[in-house]
């Protein structure tokens, strides 16, 4: 089995989804910008979405920015990965992606998440597959009971 992103990864493209991660988990948008190309594009989820409704993707670090203050800064997704896979210059994580929203709504979804980067390692491609369907919301805790 492979193994998965972290902070000592060889394969380039799986360490820049490491810093990915690991830069929304801490909540720093500097360092998650700083992880792209000038030119990249992320489409997240690929097509069009809720999220993207002209299915374009963001491309360029002022879209790539903004998706940021719309989808990351408020919702702080955490993911659990159980497999990465890499070919050339990308990476396939695949794994599950949670959201805990500020009225303690959970929700969990199942994706692959590619990563592609340039020879400086630089993200030019940040690419989700993720089905709208398949999404499953939690009330919060409190409110599980019986």
């Amino acid at each position: 089995m492979s193994e998965l992103p972290g902070p000592d990864s060889k394969h380039p493209a799986r360490l820049a989804s490491w810093h990915s991660a690991d830069a929304v988990a801490r909540g720093d948008k500097q360092a998650w910008l700083d992880n792209f190309a000038d030119d990249a594009i992320v489409e997240d989820p690929i097509g069009k979405s809720l999220i993207d409704p002209t299915g374009e993707g963001f491309r360029g670090k002022e879209a790539i920015s903004g998706f940021w203050d719309s989808n990351i800064e408020k919702m702080r997704p955490m993911f659990s990965l159980q497999h990465s896979i890499c070919a050339g210059s990308e990476c396939a994580n695949v794994g599950t992606l949670t959201i805990q929203f500020e009225n303690g709504m959970i929700s969990q979804l199942f994706g692959v998440f590619t990563y592609k980067v340039n020879d400086e390692g630089k993200v030019t491609a940040l690419r989700t597959f993720w089905e709208g369907e398949d999404l499953r919301m939690y009330p919060p805790i409190a409110e599980r009971g019986s």
